[in-house]
């Protein structure tokens, strides 16, 4: 009946199958992985981990979609979402956790301070 608009981005860059990268990716809009990541990972808008990915990074960022293999710590402002597929380990600290069926996830999760941060900045306004 009613559905929520989503907001879609432009996707910046690619890591796709074959392909394996370390060190810090820094980005703005939305980054896809479907290949091999290790290091750090700072982004002002959305990670994409698809079904084939592994990743093995601290991430930070507005929110993570994640297919794939992802192990370490993720920090979001906005939602991670960790599909059917996905594999998780580490902990997350993230207003809005979300997590289907299927999903493997081994860690802590933190929700309460991040969305009291952002009650706070909403007042504020």
């Amino acid at each position: 009946m009613w559905e929520k608009k989503k907001e879609t981005e432009e996707i910046k860059a690619i890591l796709d199958q074959g392909t394996e990268f370390e060190g810090k990716l820094i980005f703005t809009g939305s980054v896809r992985i479907n290949g091999k990541f290790q290091g750090e990972i700072f982004g002002q808008g959305s990670l994409i981990v698809d079904k084939d990915a592994q990743v093995q990074a601290n991430i930070a960022g507005q929110s993570v979609y994640s297919s794939g293999a992802v192990q370490g710590n993720i920090e979001v402002n906005e939602k991670i979402n960790i599909h059917s597929t996905g594999k998780f380990s580490g902990d997350v600290r993230t207003p809005v956790f979300i997590m289907e069926e299927g999903a493997f996830f081994d860690g802590r999760s933190r929700m309460a301070q991040i969305a009291d941060k952002k009650n706070e900045e909403q007042k504020t306004i």
